[in-house]
């Protein structure tokens, strides 16, 4: 076999001989590596390769010759031609030929998602990106360099459970720290789109709590949404950080978003209408933010925070009464509110239609239903995968001689009892 190819039959040739057994396809790697340049320089000729290749047994072959063709600038209107290539391409390819050429995938892949921003047709790519990724993904835990892209094109999709489906994995391999922080931040936004806002928390808090050396702009649009779901969930907001937050983001990050701080302080105190008069008079920042609706939630929820205090305090109220204790305009208002909440099971009550009053109950939940049971046991299972996935990275960690040599420069002195926990193994 030629060590390199310079015509189209030639390359047809390779990539048709060597694309059967694991040996020959690694071998025809090495060819395609080694005529890389000749193909990317002569992407235009070489593209008719494509209508002589199979993309399912001649994945390889067809990689190659596609990252060269979608390389370079492409026109509008050869977008929808290279769309079609890519999508077919990636829904027919063999998984163990393109992860030998990893990087040229995913290029292609983040050459989809250009090219559909670009048409302004994000739900072309939503279906791709998602094979995409279960294809390069060694697995499930695994973040890759595609995860951003197909959660933002959810979004502009409002493929809002689509972009879910990959947020109920725990993700515990990270390549590319900014890939980490774009994937929590749309994911975040993804959630909001379906109200799961526990989840939204958790993924803003990965985000604000990440290690960086830096502030960086994600982080920051981050924390702004943070506080705005605190509000909208827990009806408070907590301004310490975290002591393993990084020191930037610790100094940094309240100055950087003080009308949502600011939000935050007068929602604790309870009045609506000084709350309404705050977001009335910083409407235009929080637009320009692209938070306005979140803001708007905040306003509402203060009502039914209001309501569920009074919950603590009383165990029959008039929804008359309930309106003028939590500011609520009318009592048909707060009778909405109130039926709201039941049905979200923040509280749990009955309503008199005759009288107009509103009876407070305890909790009915007796967590001995079959349902709860297995809610119960799939959560603790989850619980120790998740402290063996740590124990195990612990370990892994503390016997890394370049993360200890950091550790011990930066220290001044070691103790004895700095190394209690470090495994048996590393012990020479």
């Amino acid at each position: 076999m030629n060590s390199n190819v310079n015509s189209v039959d030639s390359l047809v040739t390779e990539i048709q001989g060597l694309s059967g057994s694991s040996q020959d396809v690694a071998h025809l790697n090495n060819i395609l590596k080694q005529s890389e340049d000749v193909i990317r320089s002569q992407a235009a000729t070489f593209a008719s390769c494509l209508t002589l290749l199979d993309p399912s047994i001649h994945s390889l072959g067809y990689l190659y010759v596609l990252e060269a063709c979608t390389a370079g600038p492409v026109p509008e209107a050869q977008a929808n031609e290279i769309i079609l290539h890519v999508v077919r391409f990636i829904d027919a390819c063999s998984v163990e030929q393109i992860r030998l050429a990893s990087d040229k995938f995913i290029s292609v892949c983040k050459r989809l998602h250009e090219l559909v921003m670009i048409l302004n047709a994000p739900m072309r790519a939503v279906g791709p990106l998602l094979t995409a990724i279960r294809k390069i993904q060694p697995s499930p835990e695994h973040l890759t360099p595609l995860h951003p892209d197909f959660l933002q094109v959810c979004l502009l999709a409002k493929c809002y459970k689509s972009g879910y489906s990959i947020l109920e994995d725990d993700i515990c391999e990270v390549d590319q720290p900014r890939d980490f922080f774009l994937y929590c931040y749309y994911g975040g936004m993804i959630c909001i789109g379906q109200k799961r806002f526990a989840k939204a928390l958790e993924l803003f808090h990965n985000v604000v709590t990440a290690p960086m050396s830096t502030l960086n702009a994600i982080a920051v649009e981050a924390y702004k949404k943070y506080i705005l779901v605190s509000l909208i969930h827990l009806r408070q907001f907590s301004a310490t950080f975290p002591k393993y937050t990084s020191s930037v983001a610790q100094r940094n990050l309240k100055n950087l978003t003080q009308p949502y701080v600011e939000l935050a302080n007068i929602y604790s105190t309870g009045n609506v209408s000084e709350l309404k008069e705050f977001v009335q008079a910083n409407q235009e920042k929080y637009e320009n933010g692209n938070n306005l609706g979140l803001v708007k939630q905040v306003v509402s929820s203060m009502y039914k925070r209001n309501i569920q205090r009074l919950t603590q305090t009383y165990l029959t109220l008039s929804l008359q009464d309930i309106a003028n204790t939590a500011q609520i305009n009318t009592h048909k208002e707060a009778e909405m509110h109130v039926l709201e909440m039941i049905e979200d099971g923040e509280i749990f009550a009955t309503i008199n239609q005759k009288d107009g009053m509103v009876r407070f109950l305890e909790d009915p939940e007796q967590y001995k239903t079959c349902e709860m049971i297995e809610h119960i046991d799939s959560s603790i299972q989850r619980i120790m995968k998740l402290s063996k996935k740590l124990t195990t990275m612990d370990e892994s960690l503390s016997c890394d001689p370049l993360y200890l040599s950091k550790v011990g420069r930066e220290r001044q002195r070691f103790d004895f009892d700095d190394f209690d926990n470090v495994p048996q193994k590393f012990n020479l």
